[in-house]
């Protein structure tokens, strides 16, 4: 009966700013306890896994590699087509040889003889790399990216791409190369972006992993509404590319995505650790999504004092599910706006045009391919183009004040807590909402403004489903901790996924599929 309370058809009001004094959430939304349905993957039915059991599997001999390619492309022959989030696929002979040698072979490491799809930003050797452009179709890459390669070297079989928006810009995954991808939910919405292929990809049970990248949410946003987990990790985690400026621009970074927080931590430890050439240091980690969270502080940010808008149902969703973390023993109150949305804005919006610069000036610069840009990425790097070092300075002045207010933040709470997105899924047919509650989007990207709080101090921030609305689509939470501290966001998640496990309790169904 909580499981089903969780769902959203019974939310309750939105906390006022005092409205945690004298109850708590759990109180507030009737949970005295949060016990899961019992979820045991379907035997017969490969799509159901989670990688770390499919790589347990494949180690013990109970299945074998070639038997979890088979499936896995079976699988995707069956639900691809209308959905469009795995692209660029290899053939089937060759992934089936590529198998069956893992089968002949010694322990090829933490991700053995798992079929991976890769982030259509990203190099795969072999593979092309389009960007979601037709500026970029059709080149193949000759070498891998450093963190595909990590994946290789333990043990990945590298299946295809996964689709994405033109040059990652947007929260909406369509392009001129590939096309649209929809939402499994309702194929009529969008499954948000930049990482919407390999969102789309997981909550469909085409691949059990899957790789992404986060400037403003483009990790987040998409696992948010396909139901699955998303991790920004602290940005210098996973090392970015050598070569070219590896000091100014700290936004972007790549990091896991998953139908469970364990399989986030198998993912990132395979990703994460350093590189010679590549700045800042983060040594070699193995990551469990495991740990004490009693007494865990939590706050709660909501829509920023009524600073930032949002559909309604979004926030008492979340309200509902943050009182299973009242229900694990952690305490949960509400946090009054700590710094000024629109200065937020200014720093991000400028920092990020800066940062989008040097990737898309020489495509400017090119009348052949600036002609191909979609609107967006021209506004950006014109945007760029018009920065001065004294407006850079200006800006970066505003991310450090805006650090230093978090770090006292994180004196007072161990995680504080956003939700992903600011609307449900919208139209696939159209670039952006246009307003949110009646309030214009002044630009492509303002609908997802409750990302950058995160994004512009690089924080680990972990989207964990939160349940589903009236219109059956999901929604989630942003988990953001201290920088450095993924292992402690991580073991929330893992508590609060024991305790929910909405992945698996809630996948998409398609025709033809048995209902659980």
């Amino acid at each position: 009966p909580a499981i089903a309370r969780l769902g959203g058809k019974k939310c309750q009001r939105p906390l006022e700013a005092n409205s945690l004094a004298g109850h708590t959430l759990r109180e507030e939304h009737g949970l005295s306890h949060h016990r899961p349905q019992s979820y045991r993957p379907d035997m017969d039915d490969i799509s159901t896994f989670e990688a770390s059991a499919l790589v347990t599997a494949m180690r013990n001999g109970t299945l074998s590699a070639e038997a979890v390619m088979q499936a896995t492309l079976a699988r995707i022959a069956a639900v691809n087509g209308p959905l469009n989030a795995i692209v660029s696929l290899r053939g089937e002979d060759a992934l089936l040889a590529e198998a069956r040698a893992v089968d002949d072979g010694a322990d090829r490491g933490p991700l053995h003889g798992l079929p991976l799809a890769v982030k259509d930003l990203s190099n795969v050797a072999g593979l092309p790399t389009s960007q979601g452009s037709p500026a970029f179709a059709g080149e193949v890459a000759a070498e891998d990216s450093l963190f595909v390669a990590r994946m290789r070297a333990a043990g990945a079989v590298f299946i295809g791409k996964t689709n994405t928006p033109e040059f990652g810009l947007g929260s909406q995954t369509y392009n001129p190369v590939h096309g649209v991808t929809v939402n499994p939910y309702d194929a009529t919405r969008t499954c948000g972006g930049s990482s919407g292929g390999a969102a789309v990809a997981l909550a469909a049970g085409m691949v059990s992993l899957a790789d992404g990248s986060d400037m403003m949410g483009s990790l987040r946003n998409p696992a948010g509404w396909c139901n699955v987990y998303g991790f920004r990790p602290s940005w210098g985690r996973v090392p970015r590319e050598p070569g070219g400026d590896m000091f100014l621009h700290r936004l972007s970074t790549e990091g896991p995505m998953a139908r469970s927080p364990a399989d986030l931590a198998l993912l990132l430890t395979v990703m994460a650790g350093s590189h010679p050439q590549v700045p800042p240091v983060f040594g070699p980690e193995t990551f469990a999504a495991h740990g004490a969270i009693a007494g865990t502080r939590i706050g709660w940010l909501g829509d920023w004092g009524g600073a930032l808008p949002m559909e309604e149902g979004i926030l008492p969703l979340c309200e509902t599910a943050l009182a299973v973390f009242e229900g694990l023993g952690c305490t949960v109150e509400p946090v009054a706006p700590p710094f000024s949305r629109d200065a937020l804005w200014e720093s991000w919006t400028g920092l990020r045009s800066w940062a989008l610069l040097p990737g898309l000036a020489p495509l400017m610069e090119d009348q052949q391919t600036r002609g191909q840009f979609k609107p967006e990425a021209l506004w950006e790097a014109e945007r760029g183009l018009a920065l001065s070092g004294a407006d850079i300075q200006r800006l970066s002045e505003i991310r450090s004040d805006w650090f230093s207010t978090a770090a006292t933040l994180f004196e007072r709470y161990d995680a504080l807590v956003l939700p992903t997105a600011q609307v449900w899924p919208f139209a696939h047919d159209i670039a952006w909402p246009r307003a949110i509650a009646g309030q214009p989007m002044d630009t492509y990207h303002r609908w997802m403004e409750v990302v950058i709080p995160a994004s512009l101090l690089g924080l680990p921030a972990l989207a964990v489903p939160a349940g589903f609305g009236d219109a059956g689509l999901p929604m989630e939470m942003q988990l953001i901790g201290r920088y450095g501290d993924d292992g402690g966001i991580l073991a929330l998640a893992g508590a609060y996924h024991q305790a929910t496990r909405w992945p698996q309790l809630h996948p998409p169904k398609f025709p033809g599929e048995k209902m659980t």
